[in-house]
């Protein structure tokens, strides 16, 4: 669906932050080609080559190279690793939403929001003063929430919720993040059939 999706663009994320060299193969979606196939019969993205291994997931990825190069430790604590993980849903809804008033808005703020106060007690990251696995599987997607609500809704996370908008900002600014994020106009292209179907 993106030139870099948030799933992606979390794994490469990964692997910059470890310091791995790495080659990256762009794979156009519409049209997959029969190499791809044959090592992601499902057609899925990302899925990366590890040691003559192909290994899929998001999820699979990043542990498994946590788990192989542990060092600088990205790891988050279990009862961290689900902290703000309902955003992205919340946003899709909301970025689907026909309808002002179907709640959709405020079911994204009050998740916004609880993220917030979190941080604010236990910030700047997830995990505290480092940057973890959870901020790099979050991040990405704050940045296509940003993106396409401010393209198709004219929306913004509201001021009032400075902890949320400084955690983006650093994250947004980081090297790595800059290195392997979306271009703006793929990410509004991205989402486009989202908000026409």
């Amino acid at each position: 669906m993106f030139v870099t999706g948030p799933f992606t663009q979390r794994v490469l994320l990964t692997i910059e932050e470890k310091h791995l060299p790495y080659d990256i193969k762009l794979v156009d979606l519409a049209n997959k080609p029969d190499w791809f196939l044959k090592i992601s019969p499902e057609g899925k993205v990302p899925i990366i080559k590890l040691e003559e291994q192909w290994v899929p997931d998001s999820d699979v990825i990043t542990q498994t190279i946590e788990e192989k190069y542990p060092e600088p430790s990205l790891a988050t604590p279990p009862e961290k690793a689900s902290i703000g993980s309902k955003i992205f849903s919340t946003f899709i809804g909301f970025l689907k939403s026909k309808d002002p008033g179907d709640g959709t808005e405020q079911t994204l703020l009050s998740e916004l929001t609880s993220f917030n106060s979190y941080l604010k007690d236990n910030g700047p990251f997830i995990n505290g003063a480092t940057i973890s696995a959870a901020d790099l599987s979050l991040a990405p997607k704050l940045y296509h929430m940003e993106i396409a609500l401010g393209h198709y809704k004219n929306w913004s996370v509201p001021d009032s919720l400075s902890h949320v908008k400084n955690y983006m900002k650093t994250i947004f600014s980081m090297d790595s993040f800059v290195k392997t994020r979306a271009l703006k106009e793929d990410v509004i292209a991205g989402w486009r059939p989202k908000v026409m179907g």
